[in-house]
């Protein structure tokens, strides 16, 4: 889980549930299952996540496998790597 809300609002049904600090990070990268349709915003339990929301995130929807394996291939083709097996 990586919802602040989890820490900070009382009120919250996962107020109190053990998150990753991935907040306290200068840069995250989270890729949610979807077609990029209501992809930002909330989690799986229908709650608002403020971290979908800050300035050092980037969001990728879709397929997580098929997304790395993209990403993998765009970070080994810009610097001259070969291509994963």
């Amino acid at each position: 889980m990586v919802n602040p809300a989890a820490r900070s609002d009382k009120g919250s049904p996962i107020y109190g549930m053990p998150i990753l600090n991935s907040n306290k990070a200068k840069k995250y990268f989270i890729v949610k299952r979807g077609d990029g349709e209501g992809c930002a915003g909330e989690g799986c339990a229908g709650i608002v996540n403020t971290l979908f929301h800050a300035n050092s995130i980037s969001t990728a929807c879709g397929d997580a496998l098929a997304l790395l394996q993209k990403m993998t291939e765009a970070v080994n083709k810009s610097f001259g790597l070969p291509a994963a097996e």
